[in-house]
């Protein structure tokens, strides 16, 4: 089984922490949906004998698409690669496009509903106006709430997107976000750390002094405040930023963790198969022009065994599915089980890693450094 992402590289505006591929011009949207489908069919001998279980739709802001673009991407899919019979297909959408779309003789959900679509991943980031104007999100408070509150009459696989350290947001607003989200009887939770990346219009207002550095020991007691919240609520933490009911996992996500293969649409999209790693060219223009002339506009890199180790560990390590000893012993070779055992042993005597059914896990201490304590396992230049 595999996955196909679709990238829809369009947003209304910028979020100030924003570092993924996208435009605020429109212009070229009816272009670029033609070069996602011409893609979609120049990519489809790469599944040949494999089939599809899962379609997501990811951004940028998919939800800025028609239904008409979207239905026919899908039906692009379906034309050229075999579906199982009940793939999951996931929309990101933000409150604001959900809200917008109302009024009309269907709901923008029902029409969802009718193309395909069976999950939402809503971007609400925080219920509180105040965090929402500090990240330039597009919605604002009551919007988020407008859209759970409709979209939870159609759909049951809803996922929302919050977001915990948050310069000046206090564990009780952060608890209170939690809890809003929880009224709304959602099933899944994707929650992330409130990142600094570079050349972003955070770094360069914290670096003005226009906004507070992000708290990094705020942030890890938010973190450990949604674990807590969140599994006494029912949720499995499945992954470091991931939350679910049973039943209710990502599969789109969980496919990427257990390395299966997946093939990325548009522009900036990534591809794996679990020998080769691509990416496409994170320019609209360029990546538009090349599908006109029938070209993929994609880069990749034959990963050698130890990247493919270092991958493992990496996406093993945030998972409850762990690093299994036995598979690095059966894939890379006994020296990497080795090294693998000589690496963990600080983190395994300090509490943040254990060993179950022979497989590497992090404990509950270690989970907010599970990435800092996968690169310690990383091995460096072994061929």
């Amino acid at each position: 089984m595999a996955g196909i992402y679709i990238h829809i590289p369009f947003c209304k505006q910028a979020c100030y922490y924003c570092d993924f591929h996208f435009s605020t011009s429109l212009k070229k949207k009816n272009q670029m949906v033609q070069a996602l489908v011409r893609e979609i069919e120049l990519r489809a001998p790469e599944f040949k004998d494999i089939s599809v279980e899962t379609i997501y739709f990811g951004g940028g802001t998919p939800s800025l698409l028609s239904i008409e673009a979207l239905q026919l991407l899908i039906g692009a899919v379906y034309k050229n690669y075999k579906v199982i019979e009940t793939p999951e297909i996931t929309l990101e959408a933000n409150p604001d496009d959900l809200v917008a779309a109302q009024g009309e003789s269907r709901t923008i959900f029902e029409k969802y509903k009718s193309i395909g679509i069976n999950r939402l991943s809503i971007g609400i980031q925080s219920f509180f106006e105040e965090d929402l104007k500090l990240m330039n999100r597009a919605h604002n408070a009551n919007e988020a709430k407008q859209c759970l509150k409709d979209a939870s009459e159609y759909f049951e696989n809803i996922s929302v997107d919050l977001i915990y350290g948050i310069p000046g947001a206090s564990n009780e607003k952060w608890f209170q976000n939690i809890q809003t989200a929880l009224a709304f009887n959602i099933p899944h939770i994707s929650s992330y750390a409130l990142t600094v990346e570079p050349n972003t219009a955070l770094e360069r207002f914290i670096k003005k002094g226009v906004i507070e550095n992000v708290d990094d020991a705020l942030a890890e007691q938010q973190f450990q405040l949604l674990v807590k919240t969140l599994e006494a609520s029912g949720f499995m933490h499945y992954e470091l930023s991931n939350f679910g009911k049973p039943n209710y996992f990502s599969k789109n996500n969980t496919a990427y963790w257990l390395g299966k293969p997946y093939i990325g649409i548009g522009p900036s999209a990534h591809s794996y198969n679990g020998r080769i790693r691509g990416w496409n060219v994170r320019n609209n223009s360029k990546y538009i022009n090349a599908l006109n002339d029938n070209v993929l506009p994609i880069e990749t890199e034959t990963l050698s065994v130890t990247d493919r180790y270092n991958e493992y560990i990496m996406t093993g390590l945030r998972t409850i599915w762990g690093v299994s000893l036995d598979k690095i012993e059966t894939e890379f070779g006994v020296l990497y089980k080795k090294y693998a055992l000589e690496q963990a042993s600080n983190h395994l005597n300090n509490d943040l890693l254990y060993i179950k059914d022979n497989k590497l896990h992090v404990t509950k201490k270690g989970k907010f450094l599970s990435d800092g304590i996968a690169s310690d396992l990383f091995k460096i230049n072994l061929k």
